[in-house]
């Protein structure tokens, strides 16, 4: 798979560390976006052998850690369901 690294801003400024995996032969023929465990981050083990099967299959998948995980700015101890969600959304314009 071909990977490229992305930051964004969640609604509070914090830069949050995303990855884009692309097949490596041809254009996706579809997008997932990837959401990783509440403690975990987008380079997890786990995370990265789903976006390799994805990719494998065809399908572009872009995963982020939410703040404070991982490469992403941000307090933990400010994050709510709500303010993952919003990052999820923020996060759907790469796709």
């Amino acid at each position: 798979m071909k990977t490229h690294e992305y930051t964004f801003p969640n609604a509070d400024g914090h830069a949050l560390a995303a990855k884009l995996d692309l097949p490596v032969l041809g254009n996706p023929r579809a997008y997932a976006l990837l959401s990783h465990c509440f403690t975990c981050s987008k380079d997890l083990h786990a995370v990265r052998h789903i976006s390799k099967a994805l990719t494998d299959l065809g399908i572009g998948v872009f995963r982020f850690d939410f703040p404070s995980l991982g490469q992403s700015g941000g307090q933990f101890s400010e994050t709510t369901f709500s303010t993952n969600v919003d990052d999820l959304y923020r996060a759907s314009p790469f796709l």
